[in-house]
C-alpha cells in the first residue's frame, strides 16, 4: 500500500505517459506503418488556437531535429524582436576628395568603401541602385580600391564547413555582413532543336562554361540525376563543365551554385556593374573597417523584415535565416554578431513570453543543421502564443499557403484543406517535419505540428497529409 504522495506522483507519471504517446489517428498510424516508420520515432502536436490544450499529442516532448521549421522560430523572434518595420543599411563611404575632370565627372583620389550590415536580400540590382546613386552624388572614376567592411558580424561566423559533400550547392553558402545575391551563380538549363543550352541567370565574366551536355527525349522526371558538374576554381575565376543529358520534356531548369566566397563574389558584381554603368575603375580588393577619415557618401535601405520573412518561409531559404539570426544578435547584444548570440537573444526571447525551452538547440537558426533540436510540443506552444501577439498576420503571411506557394505548392491539390492552411516544411536526411495553422471545415484555427526523425523520414508525406485531413475535419 503506497502513502497519498507517492500515489499522487504515479497517477501524475501514467498521466503524462498517457499524453505523450496518444493514439494517432487511424490515417497517420496506418500511412506510417506502411512506409516502415515507428510511431516513438514521429512527434506530434495539434492544439486549437483558442483552446487551452491540445487535442492531440504524441511524443510531444521529444527533442527532435526539425529541419526548416526551425526558421518559424527564427523568423517569429526576428519580427517580434525588431519588428516587421525593420530595415537593413548599406552604406558607402569615400576615403579621398572628388576631383572633376574636364568632361565635369567627378573622380575619387582614393579608395571607396562599402560597409553591409547584414542584408538577406541585397541582389544585384539592389547593388545595382546604390552604384546609380553613387554616381549621381557625382563620382564616376575610383583611383584606389574598393574596401568592405564586414565588422558587422563577427569574423568566425558560419563553421567553415558544408553541410554535406555538396560543397557547391548555394544551399551551403555562408552567411556575411555584406552579401551580395546570396552570392549565387543560377545556371538555366533548356533545350534548341538540337541541343542542351545552358545560360547564367546573372552572368558574370569570371564564370566560364563548358557545355557537354546531350538531348534526352524521355520524360522529365529526375532530370537532376541525368548530369554532373565539376567545378574547377583559379585566380581569375570558375569554370563549370557540365557532363550528361537534358530532356525538352523539363523546359526550363535551374541550378544554383556558388561558385566564390562572399568577397569576391560581391567584387566581380560590383565590377560589372559599375563598368556597365560607365564607371572607371582598375583596383583591388581590400576587407577591412571603415578608416575614421572616411566620409559617408550614400546610404541605402531594404525593404521591411515583414516582406523579407516571406521569402525565407515560402521557400525555405537558408541563408536568408542565417543572414537574420546574426541579425537579431547583432542588433540586441551588439555587433560583431555571432550565431551563439543570436540563438542567446532567442532564448531570453522566449523566456518574456513564459516559454521555456530547455531542449532548443539553435546552431544557424536556418533548420541546415544536425544538432538543431525542439520538441513539437514547444513550438506548437509558441505558434499558439504568436498568433494572439501583435505579429501574427505578418508571421502568418510569411508560410506557405497550402496547395498553393511555396513548398507546398500543389501538395493536398484536390483535398478539402487546399488553401486553408499556413505550413512551413522541413527536410534534410533522416528528418521530415510540417508545421503552421490549419482553418477546419467550422473555421476552427489550430496550430499542427508533426516531426519524423527517421532514416524513412521522406517517406512520412502522405502521413503527414493525413494529419492535415484529420485537423480539417475536426467538430
Amino acid at each position: 500500500m503506497c502513502v497519498i504522495r507517492k500515489c499522487a506522483v504515479s497517477f501524475s507519471l501514467m498521466l503524462a505517459s498517457l499524453s505523450a504517446y496518444a493514439e494517432l489517428p487511424a490515417s497517420v498510424a496506418d500511412a506510417l506503418k506502411k512506409v516502415g516508420i515507428p510511431q516513438q520515432s514521429v512527434a506530434i502536436y495539434v492544439q486549437a488556437v483558442e483552446g487551452s490544450n491540445p487535442i492531440l499529442e504524441h511524443n510531444s516532448d521529444k527533442s527532435l531535429n526539425p529541419a526548416s521549421v526551425m526558421k518559424l522560430v527564427t523568423t517569429n523572434a526576428a519580427l517580434e524582436l525588431l519588428s516587421p518595420t525593420y530595415r537593413w543599411k548599406t552604406e558607402v563611404y569615400r576615403d579621398g576628395e572628388v576631383v572633376i575632370d574636364k568632361l565635369n565627372n567627378g573622380n575619387l583620389q582614393g579608395n571607396l568603401i562599402i560597409k553591409g550590415y547584414g542584408d538577406p536580400n541585397f541582389r544585384a540590382q539592389e547593388l545595382w541602385r546604390l552604384l546609380m546613386s553613387l554616381q549621381q552624388a557625382g563620382i564616376k572614376g575610383i583611383d584606389g580600391d574598393l574596401v568592405v567592411d564586414k565588422s558587422y558580424f563577427a569574423k568566425n561566423v558560419g563553421n567553415g564547413k558544408s553541410f554535406d559533400n555538396e560543397s557547391w550547392r548555394a544551399y551551403n553558402a555562408e552567411p556575411s555582413a555584406f552579401l551580395v545575391n546570396g552570392r549565387n551563380t543560377s545556371f538555366k538549363l533548356s533545350t534548341t532543336g538540337t541541343g542542351v543550352n545552358i545560360n547564367q541567370e546573372f552572368a558574370l565574366p569570371e564564370v566560364q562554361i563548358i557545355n557537354n551536355m546531350k538531348l534526352n527525349q524521355g520524360v522529365c522526371g529526375a532530370w537532376r540525376n541525368r548530369f554532373s558538374y565539376t567545378v574547377s576554381p583559379d585566380n581569375n575565376g570558375a569554370t563549370v563543365t557540365f557532363n550528361g543529358t537534358f530532356s525538352p520534356d523539363c523546359g526550363e531548369r535551374y541550378l544554383e551554385l556558388s561558385l566564390f566566397d562572399d568577397e569576391r563574389y560581391a567584387f566581380y558584381t560590383f565590377k560589372k556593374l559599375w563598368r556597365e554603368l560607365g564607371g572607371k575603375f582598375n583596383g583591388s580588393l581590400k576587407i577591412q573597417e571603415i578608416p575614421s577619415t572616411a566620409i559617408k557618401v550614400v546610404e541605402q535601405v531594404s525593404d521591411p523584415l515583414g516582406y523579407v520573412v516571406r521569402d525565407i518561409n515560402k521557400w525555405s531559404n537558408n541563408l536568408m535565416a542565417r543572414q537574420l539570426l546574426l541579425t537579431i544578435a547583432a542588433e540586441i547584444s551588439g555587433p560583431p554578431a555571432t550565431e551563439a548570440q543570436g540563438g542567446m537573444v532567442i532564448k531570453n526571447w522566449l523566456a518574456t513570453k513564459g516559454l521555456k525551452f530547455d531542449e532548443l538547440v539553435i546552431e544557424n537558426g536556418s533548420g541546415l543543421s544536425r544538432i538543431e533540436r525542439i520538441s513539437a510540443g514547444h513550438l506548437g506552444q509558441m505558434l499558439v502564443s504568436t498568433y494572439h501577439g501583435a505579429v501574427m498576420p505578418e508571421m502568418m503571411a510569411s508560410m506557405p499557403i497550402l496547395s498553393k506557394d511555396g513548398t507546398v505548392m500543389g501538395r493536398l491539390k484536390d483535398s478539402r484543406p487546399n488553401g486553408r492552411a499556413h505550413l512551413k516544411t522541413g527536410s534534410i536526411d533522416g528528418v521530415s517535419a510540417i508545421a503552421g495553422y490549419l482553418l477546419d471545415a467550422n473555421n476552427h484555427r489550430h496550430v499542427l505540428v508533426m516531426m519524423v526523425n527517421h532514416t524513412k523520414a521522406a517517406e512520412s508525406k502522405n502521413a503527414q497529409d493525413a494529419l492535415i485531413e484529420w485537423v480539417h475535419q475536426q467538430p
